[in-house]
């Protein structure tokens, strides 16, 4: 049968649909009406623009497709699909079921053609906003005249829920500052969300406010027509700045009983209504799973394209490779994700007698690394001066040049995950900074660099009280534990100049997901050890950084410390030991890597046969439980810290070298164990009668 172009683009189209309401209708949850009403969007983006291959989904120089519209999920796995990537039938009438490969949100690693987990609304937004700068600094760096070898686009779909999400206005306000023209968003507006019309809560003229931020704006009233959305994404590409094209769309379209109503956003629509809906396209309603071969061939077209695709930049990239040789050689080994040979040799090291504050020697880090690892790249959050994390010389990246320092501005949550974007493109090992506390602001993208196994480094400074006078809204003290809980995330405190470099080359060398660093604003003694144990200690994550004079078989007690607090770890040490107390000193900067470790390595560290244990760090006592043990205890801060300079606030705190001294002598000596109150929990602000009453007591570690 032949059909005419207009027929022939409705059957694809509502192949889209069909597909999208029986997954969901098999699995009996799931969101199909926006894929109902996305379907003529995704169909011209994917047919008539979406540069990819879909038998080598990792070609590095495709066009990227981030469904910012997470729950929209079956659209994506149709396109799949349909187009031919790796994803059978069989995974699409498994949706949502375990095991299966189609799970409710997309997921990155998981499905082939995937370039992002997204499903918290707002995410995709700043993801696709990284790729965007990720495409232009790439470029920056490796096209030559007459060798355009990394050009491509990034698209987005994305839904009123996103619009709403302070996340995509930090991430489009930047993306206008910075002018991203191979940036296109499309618009799912359909103005309904879960809770019923998006008027309920949304009334603010979406172009408009995207046309403030810099962004080429449109609108296409019919969202059904083919022909204007691609007319729209056309003009796009002409403009100079980043787009965003509104598409009106029916939501649950063609649902006669739930079309345009909530009903259709986040259930099935029900074997009846089901049946309506195909019904209404023409299609047969005792049919499921049905492809049509004319709908089929039309999606099926990508593979022999995206195959010639490939072919003539693999050539282009065999000539390219003949005029610039080193440059391919590197461009290769950064999409490929690996480090260059003696990389490590910048790395510096530091001696007994230079005192420094952590950020200072991640600075110092990131400057001796940038000449070795040209794709490390990042900034801060408007506290550039603050983090440290300038590559002096690099130039910035702006509208007027694509150097290596970006200014993300104060937008934490963007920043997070814009680097994840950077990460997801890939040929760079992103970073990001800002004050620990302010972690907070974008826990949600850290959250999603974990799932999603993505390599990016966030340089969080200010680490405790020890940042003195900005006081307790500044200072980070839950903050350690917090970022512990999540799975798949390395939290490094270092405790030294050494450590500090040792934490960074972790960071580097992690390839499966993120790593945070917390670092000091007040400097910390070098300890004598580090030059040659804190390389192989940090990246176990835990290590002897000062055994007891009665050697493995002979300790009374076992001092564990991070950060700032092992300087006074190390101090009471030496002052047990003068007492005859018998005294390991074990420096634990990485919780995730320590238990990363086999159980004969973490024993040897902290034996189990040893159970007079003192923790110390300067934050909540969460989670040290599991490192004290039953029988040991733990010097922490469990409140709000104050305003006073740095030292001061140790002092009243108890976070001097005499007071964890004496604390061991008592769990060695009266079998002192818990929580150790605070010296002096009265300083704290009025109005915190729990807290006070937390702190008026010693509890049980175990």
């Amino acid at each position: 049968m032949t059909l005419a172009p207009d027929a022939l683009d409705l059957l694809a189209i509502n192949t889209i649909r069909t597909l999208s309401m029986d997954a969901v209708q098999k699995a009996n949850s799931g969101h199909p009406g926006a894929p109902m009403g996305m379907a003529p969007m995704a169909f011209s983006l994917w047919t008539r623009f979406l540069r990819h291959a879909p038998t080598v989904p990792d070609w590095p120089n495709r066009d990227r497709f981030v469904l910012s519209a997470g729950h929209a999920s079956m659209l994506l796995y149709s396109l799949l699909h349909l187009t031919g990537y790796d994803l059978s039938l069989e995974q699409i009438e498994s949706f949502r079921q375990w095991g299966s490969r189609t799970p409710g949100h997309p997921e990155r690693g998981l499905t082939a053609g995937v370039e992002a987990t997204t499903g918290p609304l707002g995410q995709g937004v700043a993801n696709a906003v990284g790729m965007a700068i990720a495409e232009r600094r790439l470029a920056h760096e490796f096209n030559r005249p007459d060798h355009d070898i990394i050009d491509h686009w990034t698209y987005a779909i994305c839904s009123d829920g996103d619009m709403q999400e302070g996340i995509a206005s930090e991430a489009a306000s930047l993306a206008g500052h910075l002018k991203l023209r191979k940036l296109v968003m499309l618009y799912d507006d359909n103005g309904i969300q879960l809770d019923g019309p998006t008027a309920m809560a949304f009334s603010e003229n979406v172009l408009e406010r995207f046309d403030a931020y810099g962004w080429d704006t449109r609108e296409v009233t019919d969202g059904n027509d083919v022909e204007a959305i691609s007319a729209a994404i056309r003009a796009a590409q002409e403009d100079g700045r980043p787009s965003l094209v509104a598409v009106r769309t029916h939501i649950g379209y063609g649902a006669p009983h739930k079309q345009d109503t909530q009903k259709a956003h986040g259930s099935p629509l029900g074997e009846d209504e089901v049946r309506l809906a195909k019904e209404a396209y023409g299609w047969d309603p005792d049919r499921h799973f049905y492809i049509p071969d004319e709908a089929l061939d039309v999606f099926r077209r990508a593979i022999p394209e995206g195959e010639a695709l490939v072919e003539a930049w693999t050539g282009e990239l065999d000539r390219y490779a003949t005029d610039h040789p080193d440059l391919a050689a590197q461009l290769r080994r950064r999409l490929a994700g690996n480090l260059p040979d003696g990389w490590e040799a910048a790395l510096p090291s530091y001696a007994v007698g230079e005192d420094f504050a952590t950020r200072q020697v991640s600075q110092a880090t990131i400057n001796a690394l940038a000449p070795v690892l040209p794709g490390l790249f990042g900034g801060a959050a408007d506290l550039s001066e603050s983090n440290l994390t300038d590559i002096k010389g690099a130039g910035d990246f702006s509208t007027d040049e694509a150097g290596r320092n970006l200014r993300f501005g104060v937008r934490e949550h963007a920043m997070g995950g814009i680097s994840n974007g950077i990460a997801y493109h890939g040929g760079f090992k992103p970073y990001c900074a800002t004050f620990l506390t302010f972690s907070d602001y974008m826990r949600g993208s850290v959250r999603l660099a974990a799932l999603a196994g993505l390599p990016v480094t966030y340089v969080w400074t200010h680490d405790s009280v020890g940042l003195g006078e900005d006081g307790p809204t500044h200072q980070p003290v839950e903050h350690p534990a917090a970022l512990r809980a999540i799975p798949n995330l390395w939290y490094i405190r270092p405790g030294d100049a050494n450590e500090a470099v040792a934490a960074w080359a972790l960071s580097v060398e992690r390839r499966d997901g993120p790593v945070a660093l917390g670092l000091t604003r007040q400097k910390l003694a070098t300890l004598p050890e580090t030059a040659t144990a804190a390389r192989d200690g940090v990246r176990r994550g835990g290590y002897i950084l000062r055994e007891s004079s009665g050697g493995p078989a002979g300790i009374d007690l076992i001092v564990v410390a991070t950060g700032s607090e092992l300087g006074l770890g190390a101090g009471a040490r030496d002052a047990l030991e003068a007492d005859g107390i018998r005294t390991r000193l074990v420096s634990l900067p990485c919780f995730e890597a320590f238990e990363r470790q086999d159980e004969a390595y973490r024993d040897s560290v902290l034996p189990r046969a040893v159970a007079k244990r003192l923790t110390v760090e300067a934050g909540v006592t969460f989670g040290w439980d599991r490192y004290a043990g039953p029988d040991g205890a733990m010097i922490g801060i469990d409140h709000f810290g104050a305003s006073a300079p740095g030292a001061t606030i140790f002092e009243h705190f108890g976070f001097t070298t005499e007071h964890v001294a004496e604390v061991g002598r008592q769990v060695v000596r009266d079998g002192l164990r818990g929580r150790i109150p605070t010296l002096d929990p009265g300083h704290q602000p009025a109005g915190l009668g729990l807290g006070h009453a937390v702190h008026a007591e010693t509890t049980t570690a175990s």
